[in-house]
């Protein structure tokens, strides 16, 4: 398996989601899907963003130009952007309140 298909894996795993989920989500086949976790086809640019945002990380991080750990703050600017319409008023708040008591 590829760097690429290994991560998918790992963030499916951890999000509870099925591979046939997240490809609907994405608007991808099931097949699709499977070429590029088994590394038979590369995802092109839009596919591999909707994969990010689907599994709230980033573009880097799933195609292996980064590791998990401490993002940056454009890193979670944009993690934030992509996944803004899909958080609860709760979660907006939090997040608000984390910003504003850092610094």
């Amino acid at each position: 398996m590829n760097n690429l298909g290994e991560r998918i894996i790992e963030l499916l795993k951890e999000s509870g989601m099925t591979q046939k989920v997240f490809a609907d989500y994405i608007g991808i086949t099931e097949a699709s899907l499977s070429r590029y976790i088994n590394g038979e086809r590369k995802p092109k640019a839009e596919i591999v963003a909707n994969m990010a945002t689907a599994l709230h990380t980033t573009s880097d991080y799933i195609l292996g130009v980064e590791e998990k750990g401490e993002m940056s703050g454009p890193q979670i600017t944009r993690l934030l952007a992509r996944n803004v319409n899909r958080l609860s008023r709760e979660e907006r708040n939090k997040i608000i309140k984390l910003l504003l008591d850092s610094k």
